[in-house]
């Protein structure tokens, strides 16, 4: 069974390696949308994989560490491309929530990324 626990976030981020001239080589700000899917067995006696409000107590300080930030300035997303982002949040999701099997991140309601780790 897989359940999942959405949030949004508001950062700003520029992209250092991309050719001058590109938009976003100029700082600007995105509204993400982040979903964390795990997954687990259905615990019989509660009906359940996990308590929601468990995941959000685990999760919201890592989405604390981003929102309303620069992104760029964070340890580890120097370069802030939506898949090292997405790559990012599993990195300090994964360690306390080991059943953590994947990570979709939207930068714009259009556009995003998956990761599902290595």
């Amino acid at each position: 069974m897989q359940i999942f626990k959405q949030f949004t976030f508001d950062s700003a981020h520029f992209l250092p390696n991309v050719p001058d001239g590109h938009k976003c080589k100029e700082i600007h700000g995105h509204t993400y949308r982040v979903i964390f899917y795990f997954e687990g067995e259905l615990n019989p006696e509660l009906g359940w994989v996990m308590d929601f409000g468990d995941l959000k107590q685990v999760l919201e300080p890592t989405i604390k560490r981003i929102d309303h930030k620069l992104m760029n300035n964070i340890p580890g997303l120097e370069n802030p491309t939506c898949e090292r982002i997405a790559i990012w949040l599993w990195e300090q999701v994964k360690p306390s929530l080991p059943m953590l099997c994947k990570v979709e991140l939207h930068e714009t309601p259009t556009s995003g990324a998956v990761y599902e780790g290595r």
